[in-house]
């Protein structure tokens, strides 16, 4: 490691998702079991190489003992950080840290959940959720702190519920183009606006799903990566920032730790964000990828909105974000951090079908975890930006 930078030092080779949308009958640690052999298989490896863990799980605060008993492996270095959403990003930094140290040698990193078919509404491993001084008007968790968000920056800068709902129909464009999205029917910015109120600005299209799903990703260094099947994905630029847990102790509801994070990545990996070919952007509402942008260097602050107008980060836009359909469209179960990685992955690898980035070489992915709080950026980028 040189001046604390893990640039290119460790590469994901191997990635998938098992269970996506509805697993009927299928417990996480099953899902997990899943997707965990299928990105080892993609990776060219096995259960018996993996010897770094990472993960977690809303059911079970020890996510990574209960991962490893159920699949067999005896990790020498391990984490379940809680971090929410965005700790599958801080994963992919610490695993590089690892492999750089020698601490292990093949770092899987997993995430799963049964919400949708178990509950039927979100699974949060949250407590105390609100603060006194906020329960006391009746919020929804976690609606009403990024509705919160929303008006404040719709005050501030004149975003308008029309922009928001460019988010969501520019996610369902690029869910139309994927066979496994969760939602792909046809939707228009008048579909979203005379949707049902949630919590106000939001209507109930302006959230994310709630679905089944498991991930995983296989993570090496630099130099084994290169002897595997696959083509390597590198890490090139990793940070995370985060400034508070309560909506009500954010410093300003329009700005993030993204724009503490990205800055941080993106000087790590060498590039800025006009090099980058794809975005994923952890968008559990409609205002999550307006700011984010903004945070993230893709626009100036406030001029997010201005920015998706007219399908521009929609197929054929000025700049493809969440080209899954993300968690507006393909699914969101409970948190989304690791399947922002693997449609990176799969962009990057040229894998994405009619869904596909030509040509791209460089992705962005930034998740949030809570309500804003935790914001972590990974920069990825194939063999040709080393």
């Amino acid at each position: 490691m040189r001046d604390g930078s893990i640039r290119g030092t460790s590469a994901i080779v191997g990635a998938a998702w098992s269970g996506l949308g509805e697993a009927h009958g299928m417990e996480p640690l099953e899902m997990i079991a899943h997707a965990s052999r299928t990105a080892l298989q993609d990776a060219g490896l096995g259960l018996q190489d993996v010897d770094g863990l990472f993960g977690c799980m809303q059911v079970d605060f020890f996510s990574t003992m209960a991962v490893a008993e159920y699949l067999g492996i005896r990790p020498t270095f391990s984490d379940n950080n809680r971090l929410g959403g965005s700790s599958f990003l801080m994963h992919t930094l610490q695993a590089a840290l690892a492999l750089e140290a020698g601490l292990c040698k093949v770092a899987l990193i997993f995430y799963g959940s049964n919400q949708r078919t178990a509950m039927g509404k979100l699974q949060s491993a949250v407590q105390g959720a609100w603060t006194a001084f906020e329960s006391r008007y009746g919020p929804r968790f976690p609606i009403s702190s990024y509705a919160l968000a929303a008006s404040r920056h719709m005050h501030e800068y004149g975003t308008t519920p029309e922009q928001l709902a460019e988010v969501a129909v520019a996610a369902r464009r690029w869910a139309q183009l994927h066979p496994d999205a969760f939602v792909r029917d046809p939707l228009t910015i008048a579909d979203v606006l005379s949707a049902p109120r949630v919590s106000t600005p939001f209507g109930r299209l302006d959230c994310c799903l709630v679905t089944d799903g498991a991930g995983a990703i296989v993570m090496t260094a630099a130099d084994r990566a290169k002897d595997l099947p696959r083509p390597p994905v590198y890490l090139l630029g990793a940070a995370g920032a985060h400034w508070h847990k309560h909506i009500s102790e954010m410093p300003d509801l329009t700005v993030t730790a993204a724009a503490e994070s990205a800055p941080k990545a993106f000087a790590m990996a060498g590039v800025r964000p006009a090099d980058v070919d794809v975005v994923q952007i952890y968008d559990a509402f409609t205002i999550n990828t307006i700011v984010l942008l903004e945070d993230l260097g893709f626009c100036p602050k406030g001029e997010g909105g201005r920015f998706v107008e007219n399908g521009a980060i929609a197929p054929g836009g000025r700049l493809a974000v969440n080209t899954s359909g993300g968690g507006l469209s393909f699914c969101h179960p409970g948190m989304l951090g690791l399947f922002l990685l693997i449609e990176a992955v799969k962009q990057l690898r040229g894998e994405a079908g009619d869904r596909q980035v030509a040509g791209a070489k460089l992705a962005a992915c930034q998740a949030s975890g809570g309500v804003l709080s935790s914001q972590v950026t990974n920069i990825l980028g194939t063999a040709d930006c080393l």
